[in-house]
């Protein structure tokens, strides 16, 4: 019966040990920057502050990357839709704009883009295209009011052309009486 006891008490113990590698939080958590469904690198500040969320939790290494592999294109697509909205919110409120919008708003576009094309670099043109604050009614403003600015004068003639009423007179002392 000793014998038995001995023998269960190895086996209880044998169990135990090699059950005891750690289930919990590595030292320190090396994550991919780069998740399979999503669209972009995640930023290394985002994923330091998830291994500080994951390290608070006790997630293993893998428990905690598979998170982030399930919740960062959630969070990235979700990032992206909502600066699709503002981008589409941004153009309908440049069409509907008291200054530059309505039924001349091609027109103006057209002058702000002679604005940009005289003073904005490719560098400037390649920034508003790819952040959509090229719709943005503010910046349209300021292109326009520019374009408006360095447009050509328009002259501004009387119907009568340069020929005036007859009871006007044609001396040079009775134009500066006149």
């Amino acid at each position: 019966v000793q014998n038995q006891q001995v023998s269960d008490e190895t086996t209880v113990e044998s169990e135990t040990s090699e059950s005891e590698t750690p289930e919990g939080a590595p030292e320190k958590y090396e994550f991919n920057s780069k998740v399979a469904d999503a669209p972009d690198e995640l930023d290394p500040e985002v994923l330091t502050a998830f291994g500080d969320v994951a390290k608070e939790l006790n997630l293993p290494q893998e428990a905690a990357q598979k998170v982030l592999d399930k919740v960062a294109p959630v969070i990235q697509a979700k990032q992206a839709k909502v600066i699709e909205q503002t981008k589409v919110e941004w153009a309908n409120q440049s069409k509907s704009d008291q200054e530059f919008g309505g039924e001349s708003l091609t027109d103006n576009l057209d002058v702000a883009k002679a604005s940009l094309d005289t003073f904005g670099t490719d560098a400037l043109k390649s920034l508003l295209q790819e952040t959509g604050l090229g719709n943005h009614p503010e910046v349209i403003r300021f292109m326009y009011r520019a374009g408006k600015a360095i447009s050509e004068d328009s002259y501004v003639g009387n119907s009568e052309g340069a020929v005036g009423k007859s009871n006007v007179p044609k001396d040079f002392n009775g134009i500066a009486n006149a």
